[in-house]
């Protein structure tokens, strides 16, 4: 049952079934490794920002809501690119949220810091 194709990631002589297209396990992970490690880094370095503005806007607001700076803010690394949803209220306030903590730009480089209730 030998077949003359090769190994996609090694290139050795594959044996076995016809669609076979790795000669191994490990073959087969460092290929799909290779080929996604891209889109990995990518999702893995946004997933890393959420995370720490999280952390930020947990840590600066210990109880429900509270005031601070965005200087302070930016201080401590958060960026206020990244978010993970927004709620606009019906006066047209427009929330930013990193999970369930969230925030709100007032005048001043004012923001407020909120803490969402959880949703049913």
């Amino acid at each position: 049952m030998a077949t003359d194709t090769k190994c996609q990631e090694c290139g050795d002589r594959l044996i076995g079934r016809s669609d076979k297209k790795f000669c191994s396990d490990q073959c087969r992970n460092s290929f799909n490794n290779r080929n996604n490690s891209d889109a990995n880094n990518l999702v893995r370095n946004i997933n890393n920002t959420l995370r720490k503005n999280r952390r930020v806007l947990a840590e600066l607001n210990p109880k429900d809501k509270t005031k601070t700076s965005r200087d302070r803010l930016l201080s401590k690394g958060f960026s206020f690119n990244y978010f993970t949803h927004t709620y606009e209220t019906k006066t047209g306030s427009i929330y930013h949220f990193c999970y369930e903590m969230g925030y709100l730009e007032l005048e001043n480089d004012e923001v407020l810091l909120v803490k969402r209730e959880k949703e049913l």
